[in-house]
């Protein structure tokens, strides 16, 4: 937060009229490459002292976080009216395709004249639309699939709390689980290449599907190196188990 309040200074400097720019922060609820979670009440606090609007990706934390599953907003308590621009991918919680964007009258207005979909007819096909409101529905009608999912979340931590030459330091209530290498080798590349073996491992020994973190070099920030793991509201507990026993057996060869 240092670092974004020192940015946002750092522009509106050199803006005469603040006021009549639009200037957005960006900014992932759930983050996808780490499994932490956005502190929103001080994203929105700069946002206002800095005359900045918000545009807020949840996918990974829609139909996740908050009572109801609304997302990070809902978690935080901060008022929808607050966030400027609302998005999320459909792929994840609600198991279909496409995205949504919501915000206020205008904003949507915009999005409806403006948009890809809108221009190029390239709308979302309409089984598609209906799968994605039945899984809303089903969220209404089964707000108890959300306290499943935690409970599969603090289970597989868990497990996941021994684990040779990794440590767990995703959020507690983020599906996406993030192990992070608690001792470099000194290098990136062989630092990859030790993550990539493990995961090569556990799916061909185990079936079990384990992702390493990806670096570009357009990357302006290092991401942090480590393994992914998905937790759904679907799994088992004998499926959580099966993971969790399978990357602790690759890892203690790995890391003896």
């Amino acid at each position: 937060m240092k670092s974004l309040e020192a940015t946002l200074e750092k522009i509106t400097s050199r803006i005469k009229k603040p006021e009549k720019v639009r200037r957005y922060i960006v900014v992932e609820a759930i983050y996808q490459n780490s499994g932490q979670i956005a502190p929103l009440n001080e994203i929105v606090r700069l946002k206002e002292k800095h005359q900045f609007r918000i545009i807020l990706d949840e996918s990974h934390s829609f139909g996740v976080l908050g009572n109801s599953g609304r997302g990070l907003a809902e978690y935080c308590g901060v008022p929808n009216e607050k966030i400027d621009i609302i998005t999320a991918g459909m792929g994840n919680a609600l198991a279909t395709d496409g995205g949504l964007c919501t915000g206020s009258v205008g904003v949507v207005n915009h999005q409806r004249l403006m948009s890809s979909a809108y221009l190029f007819t390239a709308s979302l096909p309409p089984y598609l639309a209906s799968a994605a409101i039945g899984a809303l529905e089903y969220l209404e009608a089964n707000p108890s699939v959300l306290t499943n999912l935690r409970a599969n979340i603090a289970f597989l931590l868990k497990e996941l709390s021994d684990v040779s030459g990794l440590a767990t330091v995703s959020h507690p209530l983020s599906p996406i689980i993030f192990l992070k290498l608690k001792k470099s080798t000194g290098s990136n590349k062989t630092d990859m290449h030790l993550l990539d073996s493990i995961t090569n491992q556990v799916l061909k020994e185990h079936s079990v599907l384990i992702v390493t973190t990806k670096r570009s070099s357009l990357d302006k920030c290092p991401l942090p190196l480590g393994l992914r793991l998905f937790v759904s509201a679907s799994h088992s507990e004998s499926d959580l188990v099966k993971a969790a026993a399978s990357l602790k057996k690759v890892a203690a060869v790995a890391f003896s």
